[in-house]
């Protein structure tokens, strides 16, 4: 096998990590967004989240990570759409953010 095929396969390998590290991040971003929602009493609408950024960072060891940035809607009445985001930092949740609602009782 030459130079050419040996990068090609590695090229191959790091695209299918990529491809089944992101769809765990994926699930991860999804289950949080539904547990907020769930915690706060809201309707975690479309069972989905959708990435937004993607960039190389270094966690609090100093190891360089991928930070994931997701959005999903969710709503308190069922009548309306607010936004939420998600950061992921590796496997892990950093943050949640939601937009401002009404708490309704």
């Amino acid at each position: 096998m030459d130079l050419s095929g040996v990068l090609l396969l590695l090229a191959l390998a790091a695209f299918g990590w990529y491809w089944f590290d992101s769809l765990s991040a994926l699930e991860v971003a999804r289950r949080a967004g539904r547990r907020v929602c769930d915690e706060q009493r809201l309707q975690f609408l479309d069972d989905t989240v959708a990435r937004t950024a993607l960039a190389l960072v270094r966690d609090e060891r100093g190891r360089r990570v991928l930070c994931r940035r997701y959005r999903f809607e969710f709503s308190e009445t069922g009548d309306n759409r607010r936004e939420g985001w998600l950061v992921l930092l590796g496997d892990r949740v950093e943050s949640v953010t939601l937009e401002p609602y009404q708490l309704i009782e």
